[in-house]
């Protein structure tokens, strides 16, 4: 066995685990509107029990109704009429031999009073989160010890539900983490103060867990190894509360960090690297003697085994990689690491929820939809179907209608698959879309799925071949500007750059467009000694990028000193300089440079489509042909349509 220690049995507490694959709690919002488990929520779940994993926790589950509502249909343990359909999702996961733990939740100060039916939003103190930005009710005391009660009541649910433990999320700037951390807990009662007092809380609910449920129903605690924020708790202070919770008898700690004010340190955006925060979890291993499992924004098994090998922790936390692939265990056990379908850390999950909807996935279209998309039916019969060009859509198409025993042939005009994502691989850190790509590949070669690189298709081709179907997925092509210079020999686009195909060293240039395309070009760029200007049409840089995204490249630009220049028009291109228009003043500015690149958008690109439409019936459009968008929509669009062909 190529990964002995990922494959190796663990314990939390008396608890056997049949391997050290642990799926952490991540939102889904696919409960039911009253919090029980609904058919597509047990179904996601047994998908990844199915899939290797050897312990699932659930999403943030609630234990009150009046000022703890995290998510809309949220999983709920705060009544007895919850426990039948919390049964069938337990059974539904133990028949793989995986466990199951309830995650007990509770947002604090980190709820919008929008989602309270307009109740003022509570903590420890009347301190707003900056994120947020609403100031909370400090909770009374009686209150406090009410919300004591509803946990122990929710761990006793999740007990009576057949749930094999429970874990109690201390971390990300949540309620019992307000209470921990020094930054959030200014009480003057007994819950506030000293260090004790500030873990008495927890200490109460521990206790009330462990008298109600027994000494053998497992308790794990999430912690924050650092927030991450000022005056909050760092990695000497989750020490010590490590050190505390594992002398009060819990089973296990669950190291993250972060909060929603440092919130890319929880959910890390695509620059992260794998491990980037071991140094957390193998500090707090090196103090306490009970298992630690942590989350370090691993996507592959090499490097799950690296932790485990090098003692940094017990059980290796896999979120969105077992969103993106819920064979990932599977996949790693019988030597098929090579097609895991990688996480590409877009945030697209993590968006959805945080703007009140359900789950979904960029690379997977299946997740939260497993009910509605079941087993492909084997309807192909070797039935011929082409697919123009071999990006992430075109490659979907190719997997699906391969599953479904028809005989897929992808004609792509470069030398390479992978589209307009293998090109987004280049800038720095972003090497996932790489492995995205490459996983992808390597399932279509396993699948037999003949490829046809640099190789353009054209409609006597298409004749010869008479395809039942031919799906056109030939993407979007770069927005180009109708102004005066725009087709001089210095212009370029970002697709241009990024191909490589021309190297650029050492040059003044400015780059037309500040979306995270033309951004990350810059970065590419800088990278080659060039001196860089971002023109943005706009007031804002990015506009309509999605916050946290922005959070992790913008510090690196400016540390760069890449210049950004917003509410500018570019209007006229001139040999070695550009002419932009103020937004503001109407006026026109000169700005030097050596090159422009152009990153306005795209359009799709139909250039073959009414020519196919004349002399074929059974067509299907895809991916950015249909509508330019993002991975996560090309591979939607792709995934249906190729799903019911």
């Amino acid at each position: 066995m190529k990964y002995k220690k990922l494959f190796s049995e663990g314990m939390i507490g008396n608890l056997k685990l049949k391997n050290r694959i642990v799926m952490p709690a991540m939102g889904t919002s696919l409960a039911t509107s009253t919090g029980e488990a609904s058919d597509e929520i047990i179904r996601y779940y047994e998908e990844r029990a199915k899939g290797g994993c050897g312990l699932i926790i659930t999403e943030i589950t609630r234990i009150d109704n009046e000022t703890g509502i995290g998510t809309p249909n949220q999983l709920c343990v705060t009544d007895s009429y919850q426990i039948p359909r919390l049964q069938k999702l337990t059974r539904a996961v133990h028949k793989y031999d995986t466990k199951i733990f309830t995650q007990l939740h509770h947002p604090g100060r980190q709820a919008h009073s929008s989602s309270l039916n307009g109740k003022q939003i509570v903590g420890p103190s009347p301190i707003a989160s900056k994120a947020i930005g609403e100031i909370p009710r400090e909770l009374e005391t009686l209150e406090v010890e009410n919300l004591v009660k509803k946990f122990i009541k929710g761990a006793k649910i999740s007990q009576l539900s057949g749930f094999d433990g429970i874990e109690l999320h201390g971390a990300h700037g949540y309620l019992i983490c307000q209470f921990l951390s020094p930054a959030t807990n200014k009480r003057t009662d007994k819950y506030g103060g000293t260090f004790m007092n500030r873990m008495r809380f927890l200490t109460e609910i521990i206790m009330g867990i462990r008298h109600i449920c027994g000494k053998d129903f497992p308790i794990s605690v999430r912690i924050d190894g650092d927030e991450f924020i000022e005056g909050g708790i760092d990695i000497n202070e989750s020490i010590k509360i490590a050190r505390y919770l594992e002398s009060i008898g819990i089973d296990a700690i669950n190291v993250s960090s972060g909060t929603y004010e440092s919130s890319i340190t929880i959910i890390e955006p695509v620059s992260y690297k794998e491990g980037w925060k071991k140094h957390l979890s193998q500090s707090i291993k090196e103090n306490i003697k009970i298992p630690v499992i942590a989350c370090d924004s691993i996507k592959r098994p090499e490097i799950a085994e690296n932790l485990l090998e090098t003692n940094n922790l017990d059980f290796v936390a896999l979120g969105r990689a077992q969103l993106a692939d819920p064979e990932w265990g599977n996949k790693a056990l019988n030597g098929k690491e090579d097609q895991i379908r990688s996480c590409i850390s877009c945030l697209k999950c993590i968006e959805l929820i945080m703007n009140g909807k359900r789950v979904e996935c960029a690379v997977n279209p299946r997740v939260g939809m497993e009910i509605d998309f079941e087993e492909f039916k084997k309807d192909g019969d070797q039935r011929k179907v082409v697919i123009i060009g071999g990006g992430p859509a075109g490659m979907q198409a190719g997997i699906n209608l391969a599953k479904r025993n028809f005989t897929p042939i992808i004609f792509e005009k470069e030398d390479h698959l992978g589209g307009s994502v293998f090109l987004g691989s280049k800038p720095p850190m972003k090497e996932k879309l790489k492995w995205f790509i490459d996983n992808m590949e390597n399932e279509l070669k396993d699948l037999n799925v003949d490829i046809r690189l640099n190789t353009k298709a054209n409609i006597d081709l298409l004749k010869n071949i008479n395809p039942y179907a031919i799906f056109i997925a030939t993407g979007a092509k770069p927005i180009i500007p109708n102004i005066e210079g725009i087709n001089s020999k210095n212009v370029y686009t970002a697709e241009q750059i990024l191909s490589e195909k021309t190297e650029i060293k050492n040059k003044k240039i400015a780059v037309i467009g500040s979306g995270m395309t033309g951004l990350e070009t810059a970065e590419y760029l800088n990278n080659k000694n060039n001196e860089l200007t971002v023109i943005e049409m706009q007031k804002d840089i990015a506009p309509g990028t999605y916050l946290p995204n922005l959070m992790d490249i913008l510090p690196r630009i400016k540390k760069e000193k890449i210049n950004l220049l917003t509410s500018k028009k570019l209007v006229k291109i001139n040999e070695n300089s550009i002419e932009l228009m103020n937004m503001n003043t109407k006026k026109i500015e000169i700005l030097e440079t050596d090159l422009i690149v152009l990153s306005l958008g795209v359009q799709s690109n139909i250039e073959i489509v009414e020519e196919i439409k004349e002399s074929f019936k059974n067509i299907k459009i895809i991916g950015d042909v249909e509508k330019p968008g993002r991975i996560f929509d090309a591979m939607k669009s792709s995934f249906d349509k190729s799903y019911v062909l």
